[in-house]
Order: structure tokens, then sequence, then C-alpha cells
């Protein structure tokens, strides 16, 4: 972005000469210049312009409680002045680290009280490869250790996070996906679901784990990984047939079942974890952005006590990191589920603002650039198409990010993936705000259509 602005310049000759951004072309972002965020409050975000944006992705779908809490702030400054940092290696631990287990175990779906904490999504996914493998050795079965995830799943981007997700095109770089993971097709029905019914297509997709099963060997499958909706994927949304036919899939064989819940966890879909909006009782559950509102780095991963019983037969599990259950991160995790708690802010969701913004966004269906639009919770997806009756694509003209730019250029950031175009704003987005929301989504459709007209 251009800019008469001299701080803005300065940041970005900053960017230019020395930092590398997560997920960007290094040369165009370059030549372009990064848009540089200055503060936020609420739901909204400044740039060093001085414009005003509404986040319609809650920074990369973790800021639950909104920005500029300031009793986020100050449970990290109490804690850093008592205790900074001290690690859990050894035989030991600390208070906030062992009062956010407990705390997260209230929270969690019934018989899944421990927990054990990572400084993120991915190093949560990565400990969960670990400890499903170490889990099959103790039980005396160590050719279990096959993963089954999802193609367009999104599981993280360390080698195994990336290797476990089925991202195509992150695979073509680092020679991807390590060996013993293994992915099956996604519940995408908009794009893939052809002349099948929405219900039909479920049952396919579900039908695929079993035969991958089938295929691998059920003595040589570990565990199956699978986010309730799949996030960066597109919010990707099952037909009502696919999680319970999962379920009976899982039921059938002996393996163990991973909800990735990084993005649904913390009160995304109107519960507090996904695992309860489905009713899917899994083994493992992976968490971190919205445990922390994102105000610091922490994940973990939760394990259901049967599973626990096992490991605690099985001597050292040697994995762990040096910010495990970060004093400061607990703290601050602590604090925003106790903001969550007592504001009864997923109680709202639930009751009033999720229902509204799916009803707000379906008015958004009768756009001629609109395919489809679908959500649940706090989470949407508009599909953009050329054809509304066969839902193809615009080949090759990128609307995607022609209509995420003037988004951006007209104060609302909305996340493209591919020709799908995602929001997730804070929970605690108002009626009036997702009012705002619609209104600039509505103009920024408007503006990518006359593009593609002009």
């Amino acid at each position: 972005m251009t800019s008469n602005n001299p701080q803005t310049r300065e940041w970005q000759a900053l960017s230019n000469d020395h930092h590398l951004a997560p997920f960007s072309d290094f040369k165009q972002l370059k030549e372009k210049g990064p848009r540089i965020i200055t503060h936020a409050k609420g739901v909204y975000l400044w740039d060093s312009e001085g414009n005003q944006i509404l986040d319609g992705m809650a920074g990369l779908w973790c800021v639950a409680i909104g920005y500029g809490r300031d009793e986020l702030a100050d449970a990290a400054s109490k804690q850093m002045r008592e205790l900074p940092y001290y690690n859990l290696f050894f035989q030991t631990a600390h208070p906030p680290v062992l009062e956010l287990a407990k705390a997260i175990s209230d929270i969690a779906p019934e018989g899944m009280n421990h927990v054990f904490f990572t400084g993120s999504g991915s190093e949560g996914n990565d400990t969960m490869l670990r400890m499903v493998r170490h889990y099959w050795a103790i039980k005396g079965q160590p050719n279990k250790k096959v993963i089954i995830s999802r193609k367009n799943g999104y599981h993280g981007s360390t080698v195994a996070g990336a290797s476990l997700g089925g991202m195509t095109y992150m695979h073509e770089q680092g020679d991807l996906p390590i060996p013993g993971i293994v992915h099956i097709a996604q519940p995408y029905w908009f794009a893939e679901g052809g002349d099948m019914t929405p219900e039909e297509f479920g049952i396919w997709a579900a039908n695929q784990l079993e035969e991958k099963i089938l295929e691998v060997g059920v003595d040589n499958v570990g565990a199956f990984i699978a986010e309730p909706i799949q996030g960066a994927g597109g919010v990707i949304i099952p037909p009502d047939s696919y999680w319970p036919r999962i379920k009976e899939i899982l039921a059938k064989y002996d393996i163990l079942f991973v909800a990735d819940e990084v993005i649904c966890g913390f009160g995304r879909t109107g519960e507090w974890f996904g695992s309860d909006f489905y009713d899917l009782k899994p083994d493992m559950m992976t968490i971190a952005k919205g445990l922390t509102s994102g105000y610091i780095p922490m994940g973990g991963l939760i394990v259901r006590d049967a599973v626990v019983d096992v490991l605690n037969e099985g001597g050292d599990f040697n994995h762990g990191f040096t910010y495990s259950g970060h004093p400061v991160a607990a703290a601050v995790a602590l604090e925003n589920i106790r903001i969550m708690r007592d504001e009864k802010i997923i109680e709202r969701v639930h009751a009033e603002t999720a229902p509204y913004l799916q009803k707000r966004l379906r008015e958004l269906n009768d756009h001629p650039l609109v395919g489809e639009v679908r959500g649940v919770g706090l989470l949407g997806a508009i599909e953009l198409v050329q054809d509304k009756a066969t839902r193809k694509r615009y080949e090759g003209k990128g609307v995607g990010m022609i209509c995420r730019q003037f988004c951006f250029d007209n104060g609302l950031i909305m996340r493209a993936v591919g020709d799908t175009m995602i929001i997730a704003p804070p929970l605690v987005i108002t009626p009036a705000e997702i009012d705002e929301l619609v209104t600039k989504a509505r103009k920024c459709l408007d503006l990518t259509l006359s593009a593609l007209q002009g």
C-alpha cells in the first residue's frame, strides 16, 4: 500500500529490510508494503493511516473477548511480577498452570480432565502425534502409528502439523507429508458434492474413513484427526449426515479420535467446544487461539481420562517444550476463561449474536455473485460464483483476492480462501456491529462484481 505518512513508510521500510512474514510471497510483500496495524479496541483495528477497520476474523480466529481488555493485561503484569517464568520439567509445577488445567477440565466434555500445555495449536498437534504413538506402544501395539486426516484440513504449519493437515500447497514445500499420515476426502458439499444431495454426500465422505482404515489395516491405524468445522479450509460445515456416520465408524474400530478445536474451541460455535456442538466425545482435543483470546501464545492437548490411565503405566513421555504451561500465559488464560464465564459470553453467542449473524449473512444469498452462504455460531462463509445454478466459479480471476482487497479498502477484514470469503468475528460483537459487517460485505461484493464486469 502506498502512503503519504512518513511513519508508515518508515515501518514499511523496516519490514522490507528485516522482516520475513508468515504465509507471504516475500517479493510481492516487499513491492506492495504491509498494512501497519497500530492499535485496537473491541472489534475494531486502526492502521497507521488512521483507518478504522472492523475485524471480521478476530485476528486469526482468536481474539474471542475483543481487543483492549485491561483485565488480561493486568493478569499478565501481576504474574510477571510474581513468577515471570519457570518450567514444568523435573517434577516441578506452579500454581497458574495447575489452576488452569482444572479450569479447562471444568469446561471440557465429560471425562476429559487432563491437559498437556504447549505454545501453540501446531505444537499441540505435534504433541498429539507423539502421544498417540506412545499410547499404542504402551498397549503393546506399536504398529498402530498411522494418523488419518482430511484433505484441505488444517492442523498447523510445523512439520508434523503441516503433514497432518491436508493443504497440498503446504505439502509441496518441504517434502511433506512425513510418513505415517494419510488423508481422506473432506465433507465439502458445495465444491465437491456433484449431483449428490448434501445428505448423500455426507454419508459418502464419512465412509471414506472406513475405507481408509481397511486399506491401511486396523492394526496400523492409531487415530483419526479432524476439525469439527474446517476453518482455514473455508469454514466447511459438514452435512448433517456426516458426523453421526463418522461416530458409527469410530465406534466400530479400535482407533483414537482427535478433535482439533483450535478454531472451534472456546465458544466459536455457541458452545464451549465444537465437540459439544456435534456431541463428538473425542479422546483428545487440541486447543489454542481462544484459550487466551490471542493476547499471549498458548496451546494444549486435552486428554480423556481413559487415555491418561494408559499413559500412567508407560514411564517417561519424552516430549515437552521450554514454554509448556508458561505461567504468564496460564494467568492470562485463567482470566480469559473467567471473563467468558462471568460475562456469559458464550451463552450470549448461542442465544443472541450467532442466530442474528446467521440470519443477516443469509440475506446475501440474493447477491448475483453469491452461490452459498453457510455458517454456525460466529463462523461464516460466502461462496463466490459465476453461475449460481451450477456452482461454477470464475476461472483464473482470483475473485476472492479481489473481494478481500475491496474489504481492506472499505474498513472490513474478511479472509479469502480461494473464492470463498470467510468470517469469524470476536465473540463480543454486537448486533449493531453485525449490521455494519453485513452492510460492508454487501458493498464489497457489489464492488467485486463491478470489477469482474468492467
